[in-house]
């Protein structure tokens, strides 16, 4: 037996520096794909290393956990929420940007803390129970059963941060952009209990959309506050106030916005929700969110995605940041250490057969909380059961449909089936080793580049009538035009307009019972997807089914997930599928 096997990532990155003095290169984005909203500290207390947590919306496990010792290779560690008693309303959240929005990470007398907002963006803005609020702790982010259950307080807001006063008081700051806003607020906490004082507005922003992301340092007697104003698109900028009092009045940096990359023709754009902080000799970093969508803002599958830079911060002085793009030189931390985990770097190729494996890997992905039963590790295969419902959440076909339901943001409380990784490079490509005899009308087994629910395209196999199809391998095929026949259909859904359904039979020779079907996309370039379909191990009898641009699944807070799915499309489908090898390659990352 061949035991589950996860390649090591290669990583085009430069030598760690020497020592402080010597530069060395900053390749960004540090945490490519869906990895948004980073919020990052250093920790001397636990062996001087970094740690990043990013926003989730709907993705299970959720608030990943990234951990560094030199800024340049970052490893996955683990997940804030990764049992569903911690949360139970992330499987009720309704619509695509839902869920789990900009956490804040920070560490203070021997505990992790991480403060978050679970949205319910289904809800009116002046709705309070759109906006639930909410605090984990833990003593060890090595360990998943270590951070609590959810604690929750009152704020009709996001993007809530924790701060420790000098004088022993603990506060929570956050922020809102509607009602009596926009606006940045704090209020006296209790952490433990969730127990918050009268809220106080203490800043309004430089007059940018959407004041948001807050968070405050104690320097030099100053209180300085970060936000980011503009929005979360081509506006996006990171500015910053200060003020000798924490409640303020806060006074406005004369040269805002301190970062951005709006009004320019870098790759990297949508620039801001920056965090700051420093390493062990002193010198300052920010992380921020970024697209790599270029200022034509189109294409930009992999969503928003963690880079970092270099700060200078005088004494009594607003910092300056250096700005983003793709690679940056400055004085890298030294470090010979490893981190305690087995977790992979992020950006890990995959080559996996899942024989005698026992767990899957750490970074395969759910959309909301998954049904456990439907994901078997058999001794030759991770075994599929499927879901009543589709990747859009609803019960029956919709083939050919040019624009999705109204339904199509449902929560899908009973649950999808689907399993899937990050796409975290520019060019890759990513197939699946199927065995599946479908047994009903719509019944599907498939492979998915899924942003959202209202956002994916996929490529299956599904058991159709012959008149179906629109193409043939074969040229003409014989068959009863209403016999039920296995069929691969490629098709994508948005809410804005896409090509028509590509059907097209199994080629006789590729049907039977023990024969294993290879499902694939790729991405040649940095604007379209091309899906192709063959038997498994017989490369050259591959078959491109489709190509489909990308700009369908461009939008939105999230970024590609890349998987496998199975469902019966609300019919009587029962059989279940066999993934029996998952392979993702990194072909490549376009920075410049």
């Amino acid at each position: 037996m061949v035991s589950l096997t996860l390649l090591a990532a290669v990583l085009a990155i430069a030598p760690t520096a020497l020592s402080q003095s010597t530069n060395s290169t900053i390749l960004n984005p540090i945490l490519p794909g869906f990895h948004p909203d980073p919020s990052c500290i250093f920790v001397p207390e636990w062996n001087s290393t970094f740690f990043c947590a990013s926003s989730s919306f709907n993705a299970f496990p959720g608030i990943p956990i990234h951990a560094s010792k030199d800024l340049q290779k970052w490893q996955l560690i683990g997940h804030v929420l990764n049992r569903r008693e911690q949360l139970p309303r992330l499987a009720e959240t309704n619509r695509s940007t839902s869920g789990i929005w900009a956490p804040t990470l920070r560490f203070n007398n021997g505990t992790f803390w991480l403060v978050t907002t679970l949205v319910d963006d289904d809800r009116p803005q002046s709705d309070e129970s759109r906006w639930d609020n909410i605090i984990f702790k833990g003593k060890d982010p090595y360990d998943p059963k270590s951070w609590s259950n959810a604690v929750h307080f009152n704020f009709t807001g996001y993007d809530t941060e924790p701060f420790w006063d000098v004088d022993g008081k603990t506060y929570i700051i956050g922020a809102h952009a509607w009602q009596v806003g926009p606006y940045i607020q704090q209020a006296e906490a209790n952490l433990d209990t969730g127990a918050v004082g009268e809220w106080r507005i203490i800043w309004n922003g430089t007059g940018g959309m959407a004041p948001e992301g807050p968070h405050v340092y104690h320097k030099d007697g100053w209180y300085y506050l970060l936000a980011a104003e503009g929005g979360t698109g081509l506006g996006h900028m990171v500015t910053m106030a200060r003020s000798k009092n924490l409640s303020g009045p806060y006074e406005s940096n004369p040269a805002n916005p301190v970062l951005t990359n709006a009004n320019t023709t870098s790759i990297f754009q949508t620039v801001g929700h920056a965090d700051l902080f420093q390493d062990g000799s002193g010198n300052w970093w920010a992380v921020a969110l970024s697209t790599r969508s270029g200022p034509n803002y189109v294409n930009y599958p992999m969503g928003r995605e963690t880079v970092l830079t270099s700060v200078l911060w005088p004494s009594s002085s607003f910092p300056t940041f250096t700005p983003i793009s793709g690679s940056i030189s400055a004085p890298l931390p030294a470090s010979s250490l490893s981190l305690p985990s087995t977790y992979p770097l992020v950006a890990t190729p995959d080559d996996i057969t899942f024989s005698s494996a026992t767990v899957l890997p750490p970074y395969f992905t759910h959309w909301r909380y998954p049904i456990s039963s439907s994901y078997t590790l058999t001794p030759s295969s991770l075994r599929l059961t499927p879901s009543h419902l589709n990747l859009t959440a609803l019960n029956g076909n919709y083939a050919g449909s040019q624009h999705f339901p109204p339904a199509s943001n449902s929560s899908a409380a009973p649950g999808q089936t689907f399993i899937s990784r990050r796409q975290t490079s520019t060019l890759f490509t990513f197939s699946i080793d199927i065995l599946f005899t479908p047994d009903a009308l719509e019944s599907e087994l498939g492979i998915s580049a899924f942003l959202t629910q209202n956002h994916h395209i996929d490529l299956g196999v599904v058991l159709l009538p012959r008149k179906a199809a629109t193409d043939t391998f074969e040229g003409s095929d014989t068959r009863d035009p209403e016999e039920l026949i296995a069929q691969f259909r490629l098709r994508g859904f948005s809410y804005v307009p896409v090509p028509k359904d590509v059907v097209i039979p199994v080629p006789r020779v590729w049907v039977g019972r023990e024969s294993e079907l290879t499902l694939e996309v790729r991405a040649d370039n940095a604007t379209h997807y091309v899906f192709s379909a063959g038997p498994a191990r017989r490369v050259a009898e591959m078959r491109e089914i489709g190509t489909w641009s990308n700009d369908g699944v461009s939008w939105g807070f999230t970024g590609v997930l890349l998987g496998a799915y199975a469902t019966s499309n609300g019919g009587a489908g029962r059989a279940v599928g066999d993934v029996k090898r998952w392979r993702y390659a990194d072909r490549g990352q376009v920075r410049e």
